[in-house]
């Protein structure tokens, strides 16, 4: 039952000076955060990490996207952190999002606004879809000596 999951705050939620605000959302929700660090995607790097999109007519704006600015990579680790992380972030349109979710809290973009104007939907965070692809995507943003082990107040009320 305790599962880890990738977090990618993207470059708009860096340029916008929010990372703190969402990162305390998984903090509060009990999930620990086992490993953090601030990169630069590269193209290479990012045809790695969105390899199911490649191929998709969006792909080259969400790599324009990705590649805007610095992205803050976080694996956290929890009761069914895939599930949860997915629930505080909220649905991809952050238009359709709900209040209460990072996306519905902080954003405001939809397709249809997006899709108008050519450019990728500015959603603020990336979140794995599922435990096949967390496992991938952690190895991929993530060396095992940059992954830690350490107990929370939480840790206790798991038990």
């Amino acid at each position: 039952m305790i599962e880890k999951s990738l977090v990618l705050l993207k470059p708009d939620a860096v340029q916008r000076c929010i990372m703190g605000k969402v990162i305390t959302r998984f903090e509060d929700a009990g999930l620990k955060i086992i490993g953090m660090k601030m990169v630069w995607v590269d193209e290479v790097f990012s045809k790695k990490h969105y390899k199911a999109h490649v191929d998709k007519p969006f792909y080259n704006g969400l790599e324009k996207f990705i590649l805007s600015g610095p992205v803050v990579a976080m694996a956290v680790e929890g009761i069914s952190a895939v599930e949860t992380v997915r629930k505080i972030v909220g649905g991809t349109e952050p238009k359709s999002a709900q209040p209460g979710t990072i996306r519905g809290d902080f954003a405001h973009h939809s397709y249809h606004y997006t899709d108008a104007r050519g450019v990728p939907i500015r959603n603020l965070i990336h979140a794995s879809g599922n435990k096949k692809e967390a496992d991938e995507e952690i190895k991929l943003w993530f060396k095992k000596n940059e992954m830690h082990t350490y107990n929370t107040v939480h840790d206790s009320h798991v038990l």
